[in-house]
């Protein structure tokens, strides 16, 4: 249990530094950076909390993605800024970098060899596949609490 939080606490500190470092990118307010950072802390550690539990990937990732969209809706309602200023910064250390850079070596490799190999057809598919979905909950899980929080109609 204990190495499980610091496990949380050791990726959460390693993933508010990029959230900050994009957040400067983006021209983000000096007054707002530490709320970034907390948004990215929070969105990456609890994804690393669901994965240890045992989900897969891509629905760890909604629901991080789901909770930094909610927790930047609050920023955003206290400091009267546009949630996004917030969100986008800290869903960056999540974007799947790994699985699309497999992906690409993989059709490198198939496309310099004169034979198509299952293995790599294979690992071209999978980690495509994974990284398009893993996108998909980012973008969905992001945009969902906005959506539903900024409505005029009820949902039902």
């Amino acid at each position: 249990m204990i190495s499980l939080i610091l496990a949380m606490l050791n990726d959460a500190l390693f993933s508010a530094i990029p959230a900050v470092g994009f957040a400067m990118v983006f021209n983000v307010p000096r007054r707002f950076l530490p709320f970034c950072a907390l948004a990215g802390a929070l969105g990456h550690g609890s994804r690393t909390l669901w994965l240890s539990a045992g989900l897969p990937i891509e629905w760890a990732t909604f629901l991080a993605a789901a909770l930094v969209g909610i927790v930047t809706i609050g920023f955003a309602k206290r400091h009267l800024a546009p949630p996004l200023m917030y969100a986008v910064a800290a869903i960056i250390p999540m974007i799947p970098g790994t699985y699309a850079f497999n992906t690409v070596i993989a059709l490198v490799q198939l496309t310099a060899q004169t034979h198509v190999s299952p293995e790599l057809t294979s690992e071209v598919i999978s980690n495509g596949l994974k990284t398009v979905f893993i996108l998909g909950a980012l973008s969905v899980g992001l945009a969902m609490p906005g959506l539903l929080y900024f409505r005029t109609r009820p949902v039902i």
